[in-house]
């Protein structure tokens, strides 16, 4: 096993804005607090040391002791629990949503960035904790998100006709797909430990987010990560101030609209929103979904199910039943600032897009804006890919080219000739501008039938170059498609591997060692892209 990173083209993975924010344009430098390098930490401990309060770490600190009660903890887990109640301690923060058996790769890769940012934060400033904390996106009720995985080449679909928040999912009809899902594993080690995995998950839990829970407990706790939970009555009542300012401010959305418009003028049509923001940025829960709270005529409507509130009636409803408000993707960030001593939130680039968009909301509240780190991207492959490629005279990094230019750089290679006639084209070109030269000083009216036989002997060449490597592809179709075949496996859907590969894919393959190669392999702060052979 070796791992390696490789500065792959920014443009072949992110937007334009990302790539900004990458390289620290002074354009965006408005649209965050601090860029992720390690030497801005110590300021931003000192911002939040001084913002977070004694009464905020003793609810965390009983939260999660609450929380893992009934858990089997390790000892790392429980040591930064108890280290949560100390002025010098701080988070790192990932979220995602509750993925049926983790999901997409980079899930894994998102939490793994985050133990390792703390890992290095704890050798840069050892008088300080760093806890990776994983938020689980226990109120989101998208469940056709969440609702299915793919395993190596077989998409497993738990079928279900499923409303609410996605947390408070039960888990009974889940037994199937996951029953057919074991039995599709083989009977490898690796396939019974992922079998054990989802008996102390899925298979002993009321819910997804409890299953969700034990599940990424069991993968990462000897790292000392922290799941939260924070669809919780008592950690909602820290927010409280911020829910009534929104129902009477509706401040969120004027602050982000600010924000988005600048945004938008800074990169005309380049620049969408990646989420647009309400009057009201909250919802009101239900055991059976959750629903937009609407301000029409002074009063306070909860759409689509006919309930509606004076001002006085609904902040009497929300000091009573705090539980049935939740924040929404524009508010959400604010709510795990103000819960944690969070110093970065690690998220994907399209995350990393709506956090510029929040910065001035976080501001008109004076709550520190976290540093964003976009997380860590990998290539994985096996031994016997890497000795085919190798054969094949082709690096891992060129499968990041489309096909039709992978094609053609292994054309190009393999070729005992020059397909390339440039050489020519430039040739004539000169050859064309004697001729030009010669007219200009003879007869002017010659010009136009010059330049239009250029023209085609310029197509003639381009199309003749076009037939050789036609020729080519055609005497190297065995190569080539042996190269199609390694990308596609390697890039399934023409996409990349970490959006659509699950976690157990490769578990399955190398066990329980999956975890500690990417923590030894991933530097949270190196933003080439990473390769690792298994």
């Amino acid at each position: 096993m070796h791992a390696h990173s490789f500065p792959i083209d920014l443009n072949l993975r992110f937007s334009q804005l990302i790539n900004d924010y990458i390289v620290e344009d002074k354009k965006l430098k408005s649209y965050y607090s601090k860029s992720p390098r390690l030497e801005n930490f110590e300021s931003q401990i000192n911002q939040k040391k001084a913002s977070f309060t004694r009464e905020n770490r003793d609810l965390l600190t009983k939260i999660f002791k609450n929380q893992y009660s009934n858990a089997k903890a390790s000892k790392y887990v429980l040591k930064n629990i108890d280290l949560l109640i100390s002025e010098n301690t701080f988070t790192i923060t990932t979220g995602h949503q509750l993925c049926l058996m983790t999901g997409p790769l980079y899930f894994i890769y998102k939490i793994v960035s985050t133990i390792n940012l703390c890992i290095k934060l704890k050798e840069k400033y050892p008088k300080f904790n760093f806890i990776p904390i994983y938020w689980m996106a226990s109120e989101d009720h998208d469940f056709n998100e969440i609702s299915s995985f793919k395993f190596q080449d077989k998409k497993f679909q738990w079928k279900e006709d499923l409303t609410g928040p996605v947390g408070k999912l039960p888990l009974e009809k889940l037994k199937f797909t996951l029953k057919d899902f074991e039995s599709y594993l083989g009977n490898k080690n690796e396939a019974n430990q992922i079998r054990e995995l989802i008996k102390n998950s899925y298979h002993e839990s009321a819910n997804l987010s409890e299953a969700t829970f034990k599940l990424v407990n069991q993968l990462f706790g000897n790292y000392g990560l922290l799941v939260l939970e924070p669809n919780k009555k008592n950690l909602k009542k820290l927010f409280i101030n911020f829910f009534k300012k929104e129902l009477t401010d509706q401040f969120s959305f004027h602050s982000t609209e600010k924000q988005i418009n600048n945004l938008k003028e800074n990169y005309n049509k380049t620049y969408s929103p990646q989420v647009n923001p309400r009057n009201i940025n909250l919802f009101y829960l239900l055991p059976n979904g959750r629903y937009r709270i609407e301000k029409k005529d002074n009063k306070f409507v909860v759409k689509d199910i006919g309930k509606s509130f004076s001002e006085k009636e609904l902040i009497d409803e929300l000091e009573k039943y705090t539980e049935r408000f939740s924040p929404n993707v524009i508010l959400r960030p604010l709510y795990q600032e103000v819960l944690l001593p969070n110093l970065c939130y690690i998220g994907g680039a399209a995350e990393i897009s709506y956090w510029l968009q929040l910065k001035t909301m976080f501001d008109k509240v004076e709550v520190p804006f976290p540093l964003l780190l976009i997380r860590n991207s990998v290539l994985l492959y096996s031994k016997k890919q890497a000795d085919k490629l190798k054969k094949l005279e082709i690096k891992i990094s060129d499968l990041f080219y489309s096909q039709k230019t992978l094609d053609e750089i292994k054309v190009k290679q393999a070729s005992s000739i020059d397909l390339n006639l440039e050489h020519l084209k430039i040739a004539l070109n000169k050859q064309f501008d004697y001729l030009k030269s010669l007219v200009s000083k003879t007869d002017k009216s010659f010009e136009g039938a010059v330049n239009a036989q250029e023209k085609k002997q310029i197509n003639g060449i381009n199309k003749l170059e076009k037939r050789l490597l036609k020729a080519q592809k055609k005497r190297l179709s065995n190569q080539i498609e042996r190269i199609r075949i390694i990308r596609n496996q390697l890039f399934p859907d023409n996409e990349f591997q970490e959006r659509k590969l699950n976690f157990f894919t490769i578990y399955n393959e190398i066990g329980e060692n999956f975890i500690p190669l990417l923590i030894k392999s991933l530097d949270p702060l190196d933003t080439d892209f990473n390769f690792i052979e298994f």
